[in-house]
This record gives C-alpha cells, sequence and structure tokens, in this order.
C-alpha cells in the first residue's frame, strides 16, 4: 500500500486495513470489547496527528498496532494499580476506633442498606446524588459535568433523596 491520493483517502485506507486487527490486539490485552474500542480510536486520533511524519500504509500499519498494544498494557496497568489501591483503601484501618462492635456492625448494615436503596434509583438520579455525596461536587459543578441546569441537578437531587428515604423508610436502619 502506498500514499496515493489525498491525506483523507490515504487515512480512510489505513483505518479499513489496520482497525480490525487493532480492535482484535487490544481486546486480547484488556479482555473488554467497549476498551478495546476506544484505545483503537485513541490510536488513530495519534495516527492523525502523526500521519505526515509516518511516510507509507504498510509502515502506518505497524506503528498504530505498536501504539494500539502500549495504550492497552498502560490501560491495563492502570487498572492494576486501581484496584491496588482501592484495596488497601479499604482493608486498611483508618484510625484506632473507640467505637464498639455493635456500633461498628450497624455501621456496615446501614451502609449496605444505603448501597441496596442507591441501586434501585434510576441512573439519572443516582448519578447526580453520588456526585453530590460521594463526590462533594457543587450542584453547579454536577449540572457542567452532565450538561444540564443547576436547577435540575437539585430537582434530580431532591428526588432521589425523596426515593432513598422511601426505600429506607421501610426497615429499621441505623444512622450513625
Amino acid at each position: 500500500m502506498t500514499r496515493e491520493g489525498s491525506a483523507q483517502d490515504y487515512f480512510r485506507r489505513v483505518y479499513e486495513d489496520v482497525y480490525p486487527i487493532a480492535v482484535r490486539i487490544a481486546y486480547r490485552i484488556t479482555s473488554d470489547i467497549e476498551v478495546a474500542e476506544e484505545l483503537c480510536h485513541e490510536a488513530f486520533i495519534k495516527f492523525l496527528d502523526k500521519m505526515d511524519a509516518i511516510p507509507d500504509a504498510q509502515q502506518a500499519k505497524y506503528w498504530i498496532i505498536r501504539v494500539v498494544k502500549n495504550l492497552s498494557l498502560n490501560n491495563q496497568k492502570r487498572l492494576g494499580r486501581e484496584a491496588v489501591a482501592n484495596r488497601r483503601a479499604y482493608f486498611e484501618p483508618s484510625a484506632v476506633s473507640s467505637e464498639t462492635g455493635e456500633t461498628s456492625y450497624l455501621k456496615r448494615e446501614a451502609q449496605s442498606h444505603v448501597q441496596q436503596a442507591l441501586a434501585t434509583l434510576p441512573d439519572n438520579l443516582r448519578v447526580v446524588l453520588v456526585m453530590k455525596e460521594y463526590g462533594d461536587l457543587s450542584y453547579k459543578e454536577i449540572g457542567s459535568v452532565l450538561g444540564i441546569s443547576e436547577t435540575n441537578v437539585k430537582v434530580r437531587a431532591h428526588r432521589a433523596r425523596e426515593k432513598l428515604a422511601e426505600y429506607l423508610d421501610g426497615g429499621d436502619v441505623y444512622v450513625p
């Protein structure tokens, strides 16, 4: 494959020839097709930036495969580091606690009930509440992230809290 024609034609030919191979490689490394496709798209964006420096389609193919492989491996390393950090944060005792075993048990049970209740909420309500309560974001910041008005964020947060209250009101939930 040579580099005849316009840059757009060249990119299209390389994309059509290399994309299926790149996705298969990324998928085998990540074991997640959505992640594999996203990494391939990232590699092709990088190729678009470097396209003028790569003389022909054969070299472009090898360059893209190398980039996809590296992106995939970096993704897996990052996931591994995140998993280690999450395990460490979850299992590490935070501070010496003066609470009794009963209080500790009741708190864990309450957290479990809240998590179950959160899971019952529709996505649009759950996301707002999680960002507000667990992410410590302001209503304005949440609106910016979700692309909705601050007022809409407040309404969703209110509705989410009401639904949580309905769900949790049915059981005896300890609130520390």
